[in-house]
């Protein structure tokens, strides 16, 4: 081989190794580039870029990366897509004040829904964020109760209404009152193991409004049937808002946590917001520490929401409890005016199911505590979207003319500015908002959460990205701003599509079901009785 020839091979072998990282480097559907990337199970808080493949995560990579599309991150935080365990507005316009807030997952696992299975399918390929949904103890109630006949799939989007319905069936809401004959529980207990057949995220428990009327016993089955289909119960505690003996709301997280301790089975005490807190967090972090998966969940508000007619919500059990007045209590969302007894006994008359902002001012002394709690997560109790005269909102429904608690639309991004404005590390702010549920909920079975919650090579692409110094929530108690949505958080990613991109919210649909596969396994056993 002549000295020309060698030198112009060594030169080729040259230029080929100075150039082959650009040559062969994979070309990536999506690529987030120059953010600072939060993993919060590995410990993972660093610069660095992102390829994304499909719905997957592919890479992660102090290198650049080359991508079809390219966002430029920095400056950027880039985190797991937020998880919202209780979302009641499960509807488009729903989705798209969530995907404003960061959140890439909608579930309802207080309310839940009935006729499951249909219910999956009326989203499959058309639903933004992906979505879940518990079995519903109340509508079940509500059908062997009341006498309802609650065959289309419904969730919370609807509660108001049928509670309305149920009181006016008889004059009595049965789903909240009446105790059931043993052949009534039978029934209800036998139409959870059907809806959990098909898929059912577990038993969600609204038993807060339910306090005359479900015994120990029937939360005692309910909770048995859950467990024995390997899933969890997701609950009210039962004396919601009580803080004197001998109904303390701590009383009634024992009731719940004992049953699942018994049966080691999942749970978590949806929205922890109330007297006695801090006492049920050291008794679900002494059972974690001992192995049972159990965790609660809180919203970043001072007010709280739910149907005028709700039994706790009477005056005369709410304003002794509370030590609150007319004045500063209960807010109507679509005037901004607080009722006073006279407009209260009258909108409770005419319409038993609309929806009220109630303020818990106690709660101002604990907001902060609460950003600090561990395995707390962000559940936004985000309420049904409707407009002033009640109407459900479309996807094209400008943000203004959402009427309810401002939870719905900034619950994730106000985490975000109170946690920055309070020297909350922001670790701890995204494990609240994503790991923590991806983890409990994992856990339970739920093998879609497993790949979530996380950003890690070969887990599901949902990404949210955000800048710390300026993400903040919008929304506020005064109408026309109810439903003002987040700022601060440019993209959202959902199963590696792009749908959130600067800060509009696109038309796309990648959202996944999050369920239990279905089964034709039944565990009801009939309950005797004595």
């Amino acid at each position: 081989m002549s000295l020309e020839i060698c030198v112009s091979r060594i030169a080729l072998l040259a230029l080929a190794i100075l150039i082959s990282p650009y040559v062969s480097a994979k070309t990536y559907d999506l690529v987030i580039s120059g953010g600072r990337v939060i993993d919060p199970e590995s410990g993972l808080d660093a610069e660095r870029n992102i390829g994304v493949s499909e719905d997957k995560i592919s890479r992660i990579s102090k290198k650049q990366l080359k991508g079809n599309r390219v966002i430029d991150a920095t400056g950027l935080v880039v985190a797991p897509g937020f998880i919202d365990t209780h979302t009641h507005g499960q509807t488009q316009f729903g989705s798209k004040l969530m995907l404003r807030d960061g959140v890439t997952t909608t579930l309802d696992l207080e309310v839940g829904g009935i006729n499951i299975n249909d219910w999956y399918v009326k989203r499959k390929g058309k639903w933004q964020t992906n979505y879940g949904i518990t079995v519903s103890h109340e509508y079940l109630r509500m059908v062997v109760l009341d006498g309802l006949e609650l065959e289309e799939p419904l969730d919370a989007q609807r509660i108001g209404p049928i509670r309305a319905e149920a009181e006016r069936n008889n004059g009595v809401p049965d789903f909240a009152v009446t105790r059931p004959s043993l052949e009534q529980l039978n029934d209800i207990v036998r139409r959870l193991d059907e809806e959990l057949q098909q898929g059912g995220l577990g038993l969600g428990s609204t038993i807060g409004y339910m306090i005359e009327g479900v015994t120990t016993e029937e939360m005692w089955e309910l909770q048995k049937l859950a467990a024995a289909f390997g899933r969890g119960t997701y609950s009210h505690v039962r004396f919601l808002g009580n803080n004197l003996p001998p109904s303390e709301g701590t009383l009634g997280l024992a009731e719940a946590l004992a049953n699942a301790l018994a049966l080691n089975a999942p749970f978590m005490a949806v929205h922890d917001n109330n007297q006695g807190w801090w006492e049920n967090e050291d008794k679900l972090a002494a059972a974690r520490q001992q192995g049972f998966n159990v965790w609660s969940e809180y919203y970043p508000y001072v007010a709280g929401s739910g149907p005028i007619g709700s039994e706790f919500l009477r005056p005369e059990v709410f304003l002794k409890e509370w030590r609150a007045e007319y004045e500063t209590w209960m807010m109507d969302p679509a005037t901004g005016e607080f009722y006073t007894e006279q407009t209260y006994q009258e909108k409770r008359a005419e319409n038993p199911g609309y929806i009220v902002v109630v303020f818990l001012h106690p709660r101002k002394a604990w907001l902060r505590q609460w950003l600090m709690r561990q395995h707390a997560i962000v559940g936004s109790d985000g309420m049904p979207t409707t407009d002033v005269d009640g109407n459900d909102l479309s996807w094209n429904s400008p943000y203004e003319d959402f009427v309810g608690h401002p939870r719905t639309a900034g619950s994730h991004a106000r985490v975000l500015r109170l946690g920055r404005e309070e020297g909350v590390p922001l670790e701890q702010s995204i494990r609240q908002l994503s790991f923590w549920a991806a983890l409990h909920l994992g856990e339970a079975g739920i093998e879609s959460m497993q790949d979530r919650g996380r950003l890690q090579e070969g887990l599901i692409a949902d990404i949210t990205i955000f800048d710390p110094n300026a993400v903040t929530d919008n929304a506020e108690y005064t109408l026309g701003k109810n439903g003002s949505p987040s700022t601060g958080i440019p993209y959202v990613i959902v199963s590696g599509e792009v749908i959130v991109d600067n800060s509009v919210v696109q038309q796309v649909y990648p959202g996944q079901p999050i369920r239990y596969e279905p089964t034709e396994k039944s565990h009801y056993r009939e309950i005797v009785g004595n």
